[in-house]
């Protein structure tokens, strides 16, 4: 099942693009997306403003960082290797947040034992904040630990 926000349900409720809300170290998250996209500002207060942001709004107000210069990502004041372990522990405590939410929940269940891709993601960690393979295992392992609590 390709994930993306145009492909109708359940798959386009699980992109990042998609409102589902939630709060990872008190900081109010509208959608994952913008929570990805504050990662390339050092400003905390910035960072906030755009955890608010969903969909298209945030992506292209990240859109303009050049982080992948340094390699380097932000959160709540502290740099971040995009490619270190503190990074996947950070997209795995900002995942362990999303998955509180009972509509994501509902549509990560209901995408059944369904194979998780996406085809619009990027494969290359030097050029984007989330590979595909780092969003997807990530979703077929909260749809596994769902399953179990069903």
């Amino acid at each position: 099942m390709d994930i993306g926000s145009g492909t109708g349900y359940p798959s386009a409720s699980l992109s990042n693009f998609s409102p589902h809300p939630f709060v990872i170290d008190g900081i109010n998250c509208a959608s994952m997306e913008g929570f990805l996209q504050s990662l390339k500002y050092s400003n905390p207060e910035m960072q906030s403003h755009v955890c608010t942001l969903v969909g298209r709004q945030a992506k292209f107000k990240g859109k303009k960082k050049a982080w992948y210069r340094t390699q380097k990502l932000y959160w709540q004041g502290e740099e971040i290797d995009r490619h270190g372990e503190r990074y996947q522990e950070l997209l795995d405590q900002a995942f362990r947040a999303l998955s509180q939410n009972s509509k994501f929940q509902k549509a990560l269940l209901a995408t059944g034992s369904a194979t998780l891709t996406h085809s619009m993601g990027q494969k290359d960690a030097s050029r984007t904040v989330l590979t595909v393979k780092e969003f997807c295992s990530r979703l077929t392992r909260m749809r596994e630990e769902l399953m179990m609590l069903v």
